[in-house]
């Protein structure tokens, strides 16, 4: 079992950048967060990525709004951040409390803003197979993990359990394209005979939600197995795979936390960076 290091390759990309926004002169790049309520996981979700922009070289800007805001009063917001010319992304976390629409606070972002790549415009390209929308940060930090330990997708049989816009959806848009090249099956709650599926897979992707979900019995002999889930338990963070009994069974496996999560960040504060020089240009 080869254990896929997301921490270590996440700061190598920071380390990276860091050197690129040390060069720079005039002004830095902008990148704006809103938090709505107090929802302990999101607070730590934005917390981190706080950190991961001062650590580079990013400005950063928080927004915490009350839990009760109206969807006027957050699209005035949003509205807002689209005008101001030192921002250069924006990222709403999620989730939103339950009187808001995710889709119409997402399609307010410009799209030349939404760094986290789920603006419909910006899925549509990637759907497309087109250049110069923002992909979604956890998707790519995945992709980009593989190709850091030189993990091939060509031909491969990738099997993605969840369906989600965040993660799902347009992971498998992404592999599916002529530069993965995977031949991508999205499983869900909904499949039938899902120990079949999962076990076709050369590379497992799991995103669902659910704790230790994945077991030995659902993984081929030598699989590289992707774990996006982050739940916590009263054992403290546990992913959507059971790590301890899957990893003998596993070629190659991410570990929860420092596996996606560190990935994530990196690429959100990588296409900050690319949002920032093409607004610059």
């Amino acid at each position: 079992m080869h254990l896929l290091d997301g921490k270590s390759i996440a700061r190598k990309i920071q380390e990276g950048l860091k050197h690129k926004l040390s060069a720079l002169k005039g002004r830095r790049p902008g990148l704006a967060f809103v938090l709505i309520g107090k929802d302990p996981s999101s607070q730590t979700y934005v917390r981190m990525k706080v950190k991961g922009c001062k650590e580079v070289g990013i400005d950063s800007k928080l927004i915490t709004l009350p839990k009760d805001i109206s969807e006027n009063g957050l699209l005035k917001e949003i509205g807002a951040l689209n005008q101001d010319d030192t921002i250069d992304g924006i990222l709403v976390q999620q989730p939103l409390p339950s009187h808001l629409s995710p889709s119409l606070i997402v399609e307010a972002i410009d799209p030349l803003k939404d760094v986290d790549g789920f603006h419909p415009m910006n899925l549509g390209r990637l759907l497309l197979g087109e250049d110069g929308g923002f992909i979604a940060c956890t998707p790519l930090g995945i992709v980009k993990l593989l190709e850091s330990y030189q993990i091939s997708t060509q031909g491969k049989e990738v099997v993605v359990i969840g369906r989600s816009n965040i993660v799902g959806k347009p992971l498998a848009a992404l592999l599916m394209q002529k530069k993965g090249n995977a031949t991508v099956t999205v499983a869900h709650s909904g499949t039938n005979n899902l120990q079949e599926v999962s076990k076709r897979a050369d590379i497992l992707i799991v995103a669902i939600g659910r704790p230790r979900f994945i077991t030995p019995n659902m993984i081929k002999k030598g699989a590289i197995v992707i774990d996006v889930g982050i739940n916590h338990t009263d054992e403290g963070l546990v992913g959507d795979v059971d790590f301890d009994a899957v990893k003998e069974t596993a070629g190659g496996i991410t570990p929860v936390p420092g596996g996606v999560g560190p990935m994530t960040i990196a690429t959100l504060l990588t296409n900050t960076y690319e949002s920032y020089k093409k607004r610059c240009d």
